[in-house]
């Protein structure tokens, strides 16, 4: 399995690829591969999902370099790249400090 320092190393420098799903959401909430290498520098694991459907995962807290919030959910399986599973800018509403469910 990947480990985080190789997950934020390879987000941080574009080693990244897209679920289908992710690719699409990335189009309709406007993020940029740009933040997604931001938000990636310093991510952090907010929440660990070792029995995800298809292989164990977990769920990113980074901020882009304007500040904007993103979190990420990527595949901890050894791939040549990390796979973004899905990614979304999290819901003020729904998060205390955009790492705990309210």
């Amino acid at each position: 399995m990947k480990n985080y320092v190789e997950i934020c190393r390879q987000l941080s420098t574009g080693q990244f690829d897209f679920s289908k799903h992710a690719f699409k959401r990335t189009i309709e909430r406007n993020i940029s591969e740009i933040e997604i290498m931001d938000a990636g520098i310093y991510a952090r694991v907010i929440k660990d999902y070792p029995e995800d459907k298809y292989n164990p995962s977990c769920l990113l807290l980074g901020f882009t370099n304007a500040g904007r919030p993103l979190h990420l959910q990527v595949s901890l399986a050894e791939t040549e790249f990390v796979k973004i599973i899905t990614i979304y800018e999290p819901d003020r509403e729904k998060w205390i400090d955009f790492s705990k469910r309210r």
